[in-house]
């Protein structure tokens, strides 16, 4: 979608890819912007819990973002996040052998946890994400090293 924005009697031409991807790609007058909206807001709560409150200004020439890295999901041998959210559990180290449909980790996403089954049989040569940790909607989550049968699921 395409809008026309004023800011500071300034008119900028914006389109936005899709509003509901994250990051939100955004290009502003040619040059490509990732935009994650919330996380701001979410670092003002903490910091207004904790007493301190800081607030921030628009900025409306923001530097440019840096194309971002490869993405690891486009290799055919990375299983990739079907939903964002919490990793719970990881079951896998690199090394492990796993067969296809088996359970390799969790992710609680909106109170549900959600069992992530391998795709493939293989043995697993990076998990790329920890306990704990937040994830996005087809992050990589972890490489094989090699690939055996896909699961019919």
């Amino acid at each position: 979608m395409k809008q026309k924005l004023t800011v500071n009697n300034q008119t900028y031409e914006v389109e936005i890819e899709d509003i509901h991807a994250r990051p939100i790609v955004a290009h502003v007058d040619g040059q490509r912007f990732e935009i994650m909206p919330g996380e701001q807001e979410q670092a003002e709560t903490r910091k207004e819990a904790e007493g301190k409150t800081e607030s921030q200004s628009f900025k409306p020439n923001p530097a440019p973002v840096a194309a971002p890295s490869p993405n690891l999901a486009l290799s055919g041998n990375t299983l990739t996040a079907p939903l964002p959210g919490t990793v719970v559990n990881i079951f896998v180290k690199p090394g492990d052998k796993v067969e296809a449909g088996q359970v390799v980790l969790v992710i609680e996403a909106m109170k549900m946890k959600n069992s992530i089954r391998s795709m493939w049989s293989g043995t697993i040569r990076d998990v790329l994400v920890s306990e704990g940790q937040s994830v996005a909607h087809k992050q990589a989550l972890i490489k094989f090293a090699d690939l055996g049968e896909a699961s019919w699921m």
